[in-house]
């Protein structure tokens, strides 16, 4: 098994193949504050649910109490006051009397992974997104599509790659180990995503083409999974998903997958399992692991090409 680098990726899909996108935008979800007794929170916003309700993972000595209020702000800036509307296991429901959005755009942190120590500045605000984010929501980024740049977009289009784009909000919950003997027992997190009528007709296309559908990211391809009928149609519009796939599972709309290397024990690595085989995953990670890739956001990425969606090189199509 040879590495290559990234930029070969455009030889790799064929011409007729359809690259489907993650637009999703990470907002800045993570703020710090103070409760009434002075005790020191830190939220992470999993969801805004309206213009000042949010759905939050908090972080605190003391959980704070249902009624209690959290002061966010510290001097010389812009403050406001959230009161705790609920508890729902690990989340928090929490009320602002500020517009949350606008709030969070100007003073919130971007939620960068545990492991990056730094705090995130200017550098950080532009390489954790990706070229094509456009909707924000999310809470973390789709990190297979940070490793494209517009100069290989350019690329795949002039080797006759499609693209179309959908959007699933990532939530803290895709990241959550599995902890439990019996896998039906893992609860996923729901996930918000939108499938337009666009990406339905350009996967229609590319199927009476004879193409082949390359999900960009794990969140990519669940969402396009969790919108499938069983006849292989797409369902067009909004929806929510706690789709958990383990090996046996058997995948309607994708082909190929672009993803980065994931951990022992996530969800994540379970996905790309059932999507090519416990066996080849586990080269594959043998490989990766002696030839030093980089796991995390900004490591090394995988193309998986399971033996099942192959197609035979033609001349006319690998130019």
């Amino acid at each position: 098994m040879a590495g290559r680098v990234f930029m070969d990726t455009p030889w790799l899909p064929y011409a007729g193949d359809l690259l489907a996108l993650h637009g999703t935008r990470v907002i800045n979800a993570r703020r710090f504050g103070v409760k009434e007794t002075g005790g020191r929170v830190e939220i992470l916003v999993e969801r805004i649910e309206g213009e000042r309700r949010a759905r939050v993972k908090l972080r605190a000595s003391h959980a704070p109490r249902v009624g209690s209020r959290i002061r966010f702000g510290s001097d010389g800036e812009e403050s406001c006051l959230a009161s705790v509307a609920g508890r729902d296991g690990d989340f928090y429901q929490l009320d602002f009397d500020v517009d949350l959005e606008p709030f969070l755009q100007t003073h919130g942190r971007l939620p960068l992974p545990p492991y990056i120590q730094h705090a995130p500045d200017a550098v950080d605000a532009e390489r954790y997104q990706t070229i094509w984010a456009r909707e924000p929501g999310a809470v973390a980024a789709p990190t297979a599509g940070l490793h494209f740049d517009r100069a290989m977009l350019d690329a795949l289009a002039a080797h006759g790659i499609a693209t179309a784009t959908l959007t699933l909000h990532v939530g803290a919950g895709t990241f959550v180990p599995v902890r439990v003997e019996d896998l039906s027992d893992h609860v996923m997190h729901e996930e918000r995503y939108t499938i337009p009528r666009a990406l339905i007709d350009a996967i229609e296309a590319t199927r009476a083409r004879g193409g082949r559908v390359v999900a960009v990211g794990t969140t990519t391809l669940r969402a396009l999974e969790s919108s499938s009928e069983a006849d292989g149609k797409l369902r067009e519009g909004a929806g929510a998903t706690r789709l958990f796939i383990t090996p046996g599972y058997v995948f309607r709309i994708v082909d190929l997958l672009i993803t980065n290397f994931h951990l022992p024990q996530s969800t994540l690595l379970m996905l790309v399992s059932a999507f090519d085989g416990l066996e080849r995953i586990r080269n594959a990670y043998r490989h990766a692991i002696e030839q030093r890739y980089r796991f995390f956001s900004y490591g090394d990425a995988m193309l998986i090409a399971p033996s099942r969606n192959a197609r035979p090189a033609h001349t006319e199509q690998r130019r």
